[in-house]
């Protein structure tokens, strides 16, 4: 599936999830750490969307941007 709106719809979300979800990101990144080993970005999305009752949109800003820190972490 991917990430299928503009990067900055994408940040829209990223700055909403806290306000529309009651979690910072850095509990979603830890609840993705912990949970099921996904490897399909679709996968994930849908996973979180149902364990935790997410938008399907705020699910993909997570996931998303949690790839991205992953990336940035190993390049960095």
């Amino acid at each position: 599936m991917g990430l299928n709106h503009s990067e900055e719809t994408h940040q829209r979300l990223v700055e909403a999830v806290p306000r529309c979800t009651g979690r910072q990101m850095a509990e979603w990144f830890q609840l993705m750490n912990d949970g099921p080993s996904f490897l399909r970005f679709d996968d994930r999305v849908r996973w979180l969307s149902s364990e935790y009752e997410l938008a399907h949109g705020h699910a993909t800003a997570i996931v998303h941007e949690f790839d991205l820190v992953k990336a940035h972490r190993r390049m960095g």
